[in-house]
């Protein structure tokens, strides 16, 4: 607060330098913090870029590193007999793992998608089985018709652009940062991508979640390998 002037009115002691609390960073709407407008602006020109440089790969070579990263993550997850694993419909050039979430439940697991039911809410995940029918979910992307709202064991999500500490760029909806902070704390949250969508920086918020990995089709990103 400014220093009180004897020649200054009661009005004049009640300016502030900067707001008294911080209730300006906050959406008055939703509750979430606002970002910072120069993080923004610059996270919204490198997730055009790197959703532009994905989509230039050849789609033969999408579906090779899509393989392979299905492959580490057989490796790195093991056995998931009774778990229950989130993966994704693929969406602009992301990694297509379709295969095999449609072979969990062989392996003994309950597969799910996330559902969009609300702009400002946290994603639903609902199990979803190969022979299971799907309708069209925002942007159009499939999700379950009918399956039933669980909490994953595993969440595997796809990310935009990762930086050494496993934080995540994603599309700017906020969505997976939501869901991520709501979910229970045993939950295993697992990025997936290509390696040339690795950056230095996201430049993280105060809401951005680490992943405990990211998996490439070069192998696997922990945080502790950035220390």
């Amino acid at each position: 607060m400014k220093a009180v002037n004897d020649n200054e009115s009661p009005e004049a002691a009640q300016e502030y330098a900067s707001p008294p609390c911080l209730m300006h960073r906050f959406d008055p709407l939703t509750g979430e913090r606002i970002m910072d407008p120069d993080v923004v602006r610059w996270r919204k020109a490198e997730r055009e870029a790197l959703i532009a440089a994905r989509l230039a790969v050849p789609a033969a070579d999408r579906r090779r590193l899509s393989h392979r990263i299905e492959a580490w993550l057989d490796q790195v997850l093991g056995d998931v007999s009774g778990q229950i694993i989130s993966a994704y419909w693929p969406f602009r050039g992301e990694p297509d793992l379709r295969s095999w979430l449609k072979g969990l439940e062989a392996r003994g697991a309950v597969g799910a998608l996330p559902v969009v039911v609300h702009r400002h809410a946290p994603l639903v995940f609902r199990s979803w089985r190969r022979d299971e029918p799907l309708e069209p979910g925002v942007w159009k992307i499939p999700v379950p018709s009918h399956g039933i709202a669980v909490t994953p064991d595993i969440v595997i999500a796809p990310v935009v652009g990762f930086d050494p500490h496993c934080f995540r760029l994603g599309y700017g909806g906020g969505f997976y940062d939501r869901t991520l902070a709501a979910l229970p704390r045993r939950t295993w949250i697992v990025g997936v991508g290509y390696e040339q969508q690795a950056i230095r920086t996201i430049y993280p918020q105060d809401h951005d979640v680490a992943m405990e990995m990211i998996v490439t089709e070069n192998g696997i990103v922990t945080p502790a390998d950035a220390s």
